[in-house]
């Protein structure tokens, strides 16, 4: 989907609520409360004449109590779809004409929508690390503290295939045990990472973890090795390379408490970007999703 092509395909408010219910209700629209059938009441509302409920193909979703034309909705969201390494709230109100509250909040209820995606077990040859974002540490000066506020952001790519990103509390063995066996198949072939010591404690020591006990490969990073041969993490080191390229060059500022939806964006984008159809993808997230409201997004 190009924008040309988005311009001419959905000019109208009429067409884009067209598209919405055909993603919604692929056999029709049903009523919201009790899925009883339900007839047209105006241009944008339906009406179900068992519980007297009216409804729109917006209500209960990511779009719910919008004041925005959908027009620009899709305009956003193509927008996000093919921006490699993101677009900044404020590039999206120069862009849409909006105010910036609108744009941060329409940002954030699309990447919303991509974190309600399905995520399969990962298999194959997988890699595994972590790395740390956020504001730059400082060095021991006059006697001030180092300035150490960096989040924690574990990633596991399966070579091939899938993204995962994480952000983590800490690095101890029992969260990376806890993320291995949420995300990773038992039927993995190999477990690649860097030869830092928590890896062998979580995957090869621990009780519970006897269906990846011989799978773990490390590389050794501390004597200046970085491959050899099929014993890499470069693959999941690039993805944090692109990773840091949106959060220095589009986002410029990440915040903790909103990290997680931005490492949704990234990783929703990242596992797509071969597919023609992530634009209907990402839409079709957006109008099954449960509505995010502005209160609950700045609590």
């Amino acid at each position: 989907m190009t924008l040309p092509d988005l311009i001419r395909l959905f000019p109208t408010d009429a067409s884009c609520r067209e598209l919405l219910e055909r993603l919604r209700w692929p056999k029709g629209p049903v009523c919201l409360r009790c899925s009883g059938k339900v007839a047209p009441l105006g241009e944008r509302l339906y009406y179900c004449s068992a519980c007297r409920y009216q409804f729109a193909v917006t209500t209960g979703t990511i779009f719910a109590d919008t004041h925005l034309d959908l027009e620009k909705w899709f305009l956003a969201v193509l927008l996000l779809c093919e921006a490699k390494k993101g677009m900044s709230a404020k590039q999206l109100q120069r862009t849409l004409g909006t105010g910036y509250k609108t744009a941060w909040y329409l940002c954030h209820r699309i990447r919303a929508a991509m974190a309600t995606t399905v995520r399969p077990p990962l298999t194959g040859i997988v890699e595994m690390d972590e790395t740390y974002v956020g504001g730059k540490e400082k060095s021991e000066r006059a006697g001030r503290p180092v300035n150490s506020k960096k989040e924690i952001v574990i990633g596991i790519r399966q070579r091939g295939g899938d993204l995962r990103f994480f952000r983590a509390e800490d690095v101890k063995s029992g969260t990376i045990e806890r993320y291995v066996k949420e995300n990773i198949s038992t039927e993995v072939e190999v477990i690649v990472t860097d030869d830092s010591a928590i890896y062998p404690k979580a995957i090869e020591s621990h009780p519970l973890m006897g269906d990846y006990r011989g799978k773990h490969r490390t590389i050794n990073h501390s004597s200046g090795t970085y491959v050899e041969g099929m014993i890499h993490t470069n693959t999941v080191e690039n993805s944090f390379s692109l990773l840091k390229r949106g959060i220095i060059g589009s986002w410029h500022k990440v915040s903790a408490k909103h990290l997680t939806r931005y490492l949704a964006e990234m990783e929703f984008r990242f596992n797509r970007r071969g597919r023609k159809d992530i634009f209907i993808d990402t839409l079709r997230h957006m109008a099954t999703a449960d509505p995010l409201s502005f209160a609950s997004l700045v609590k």
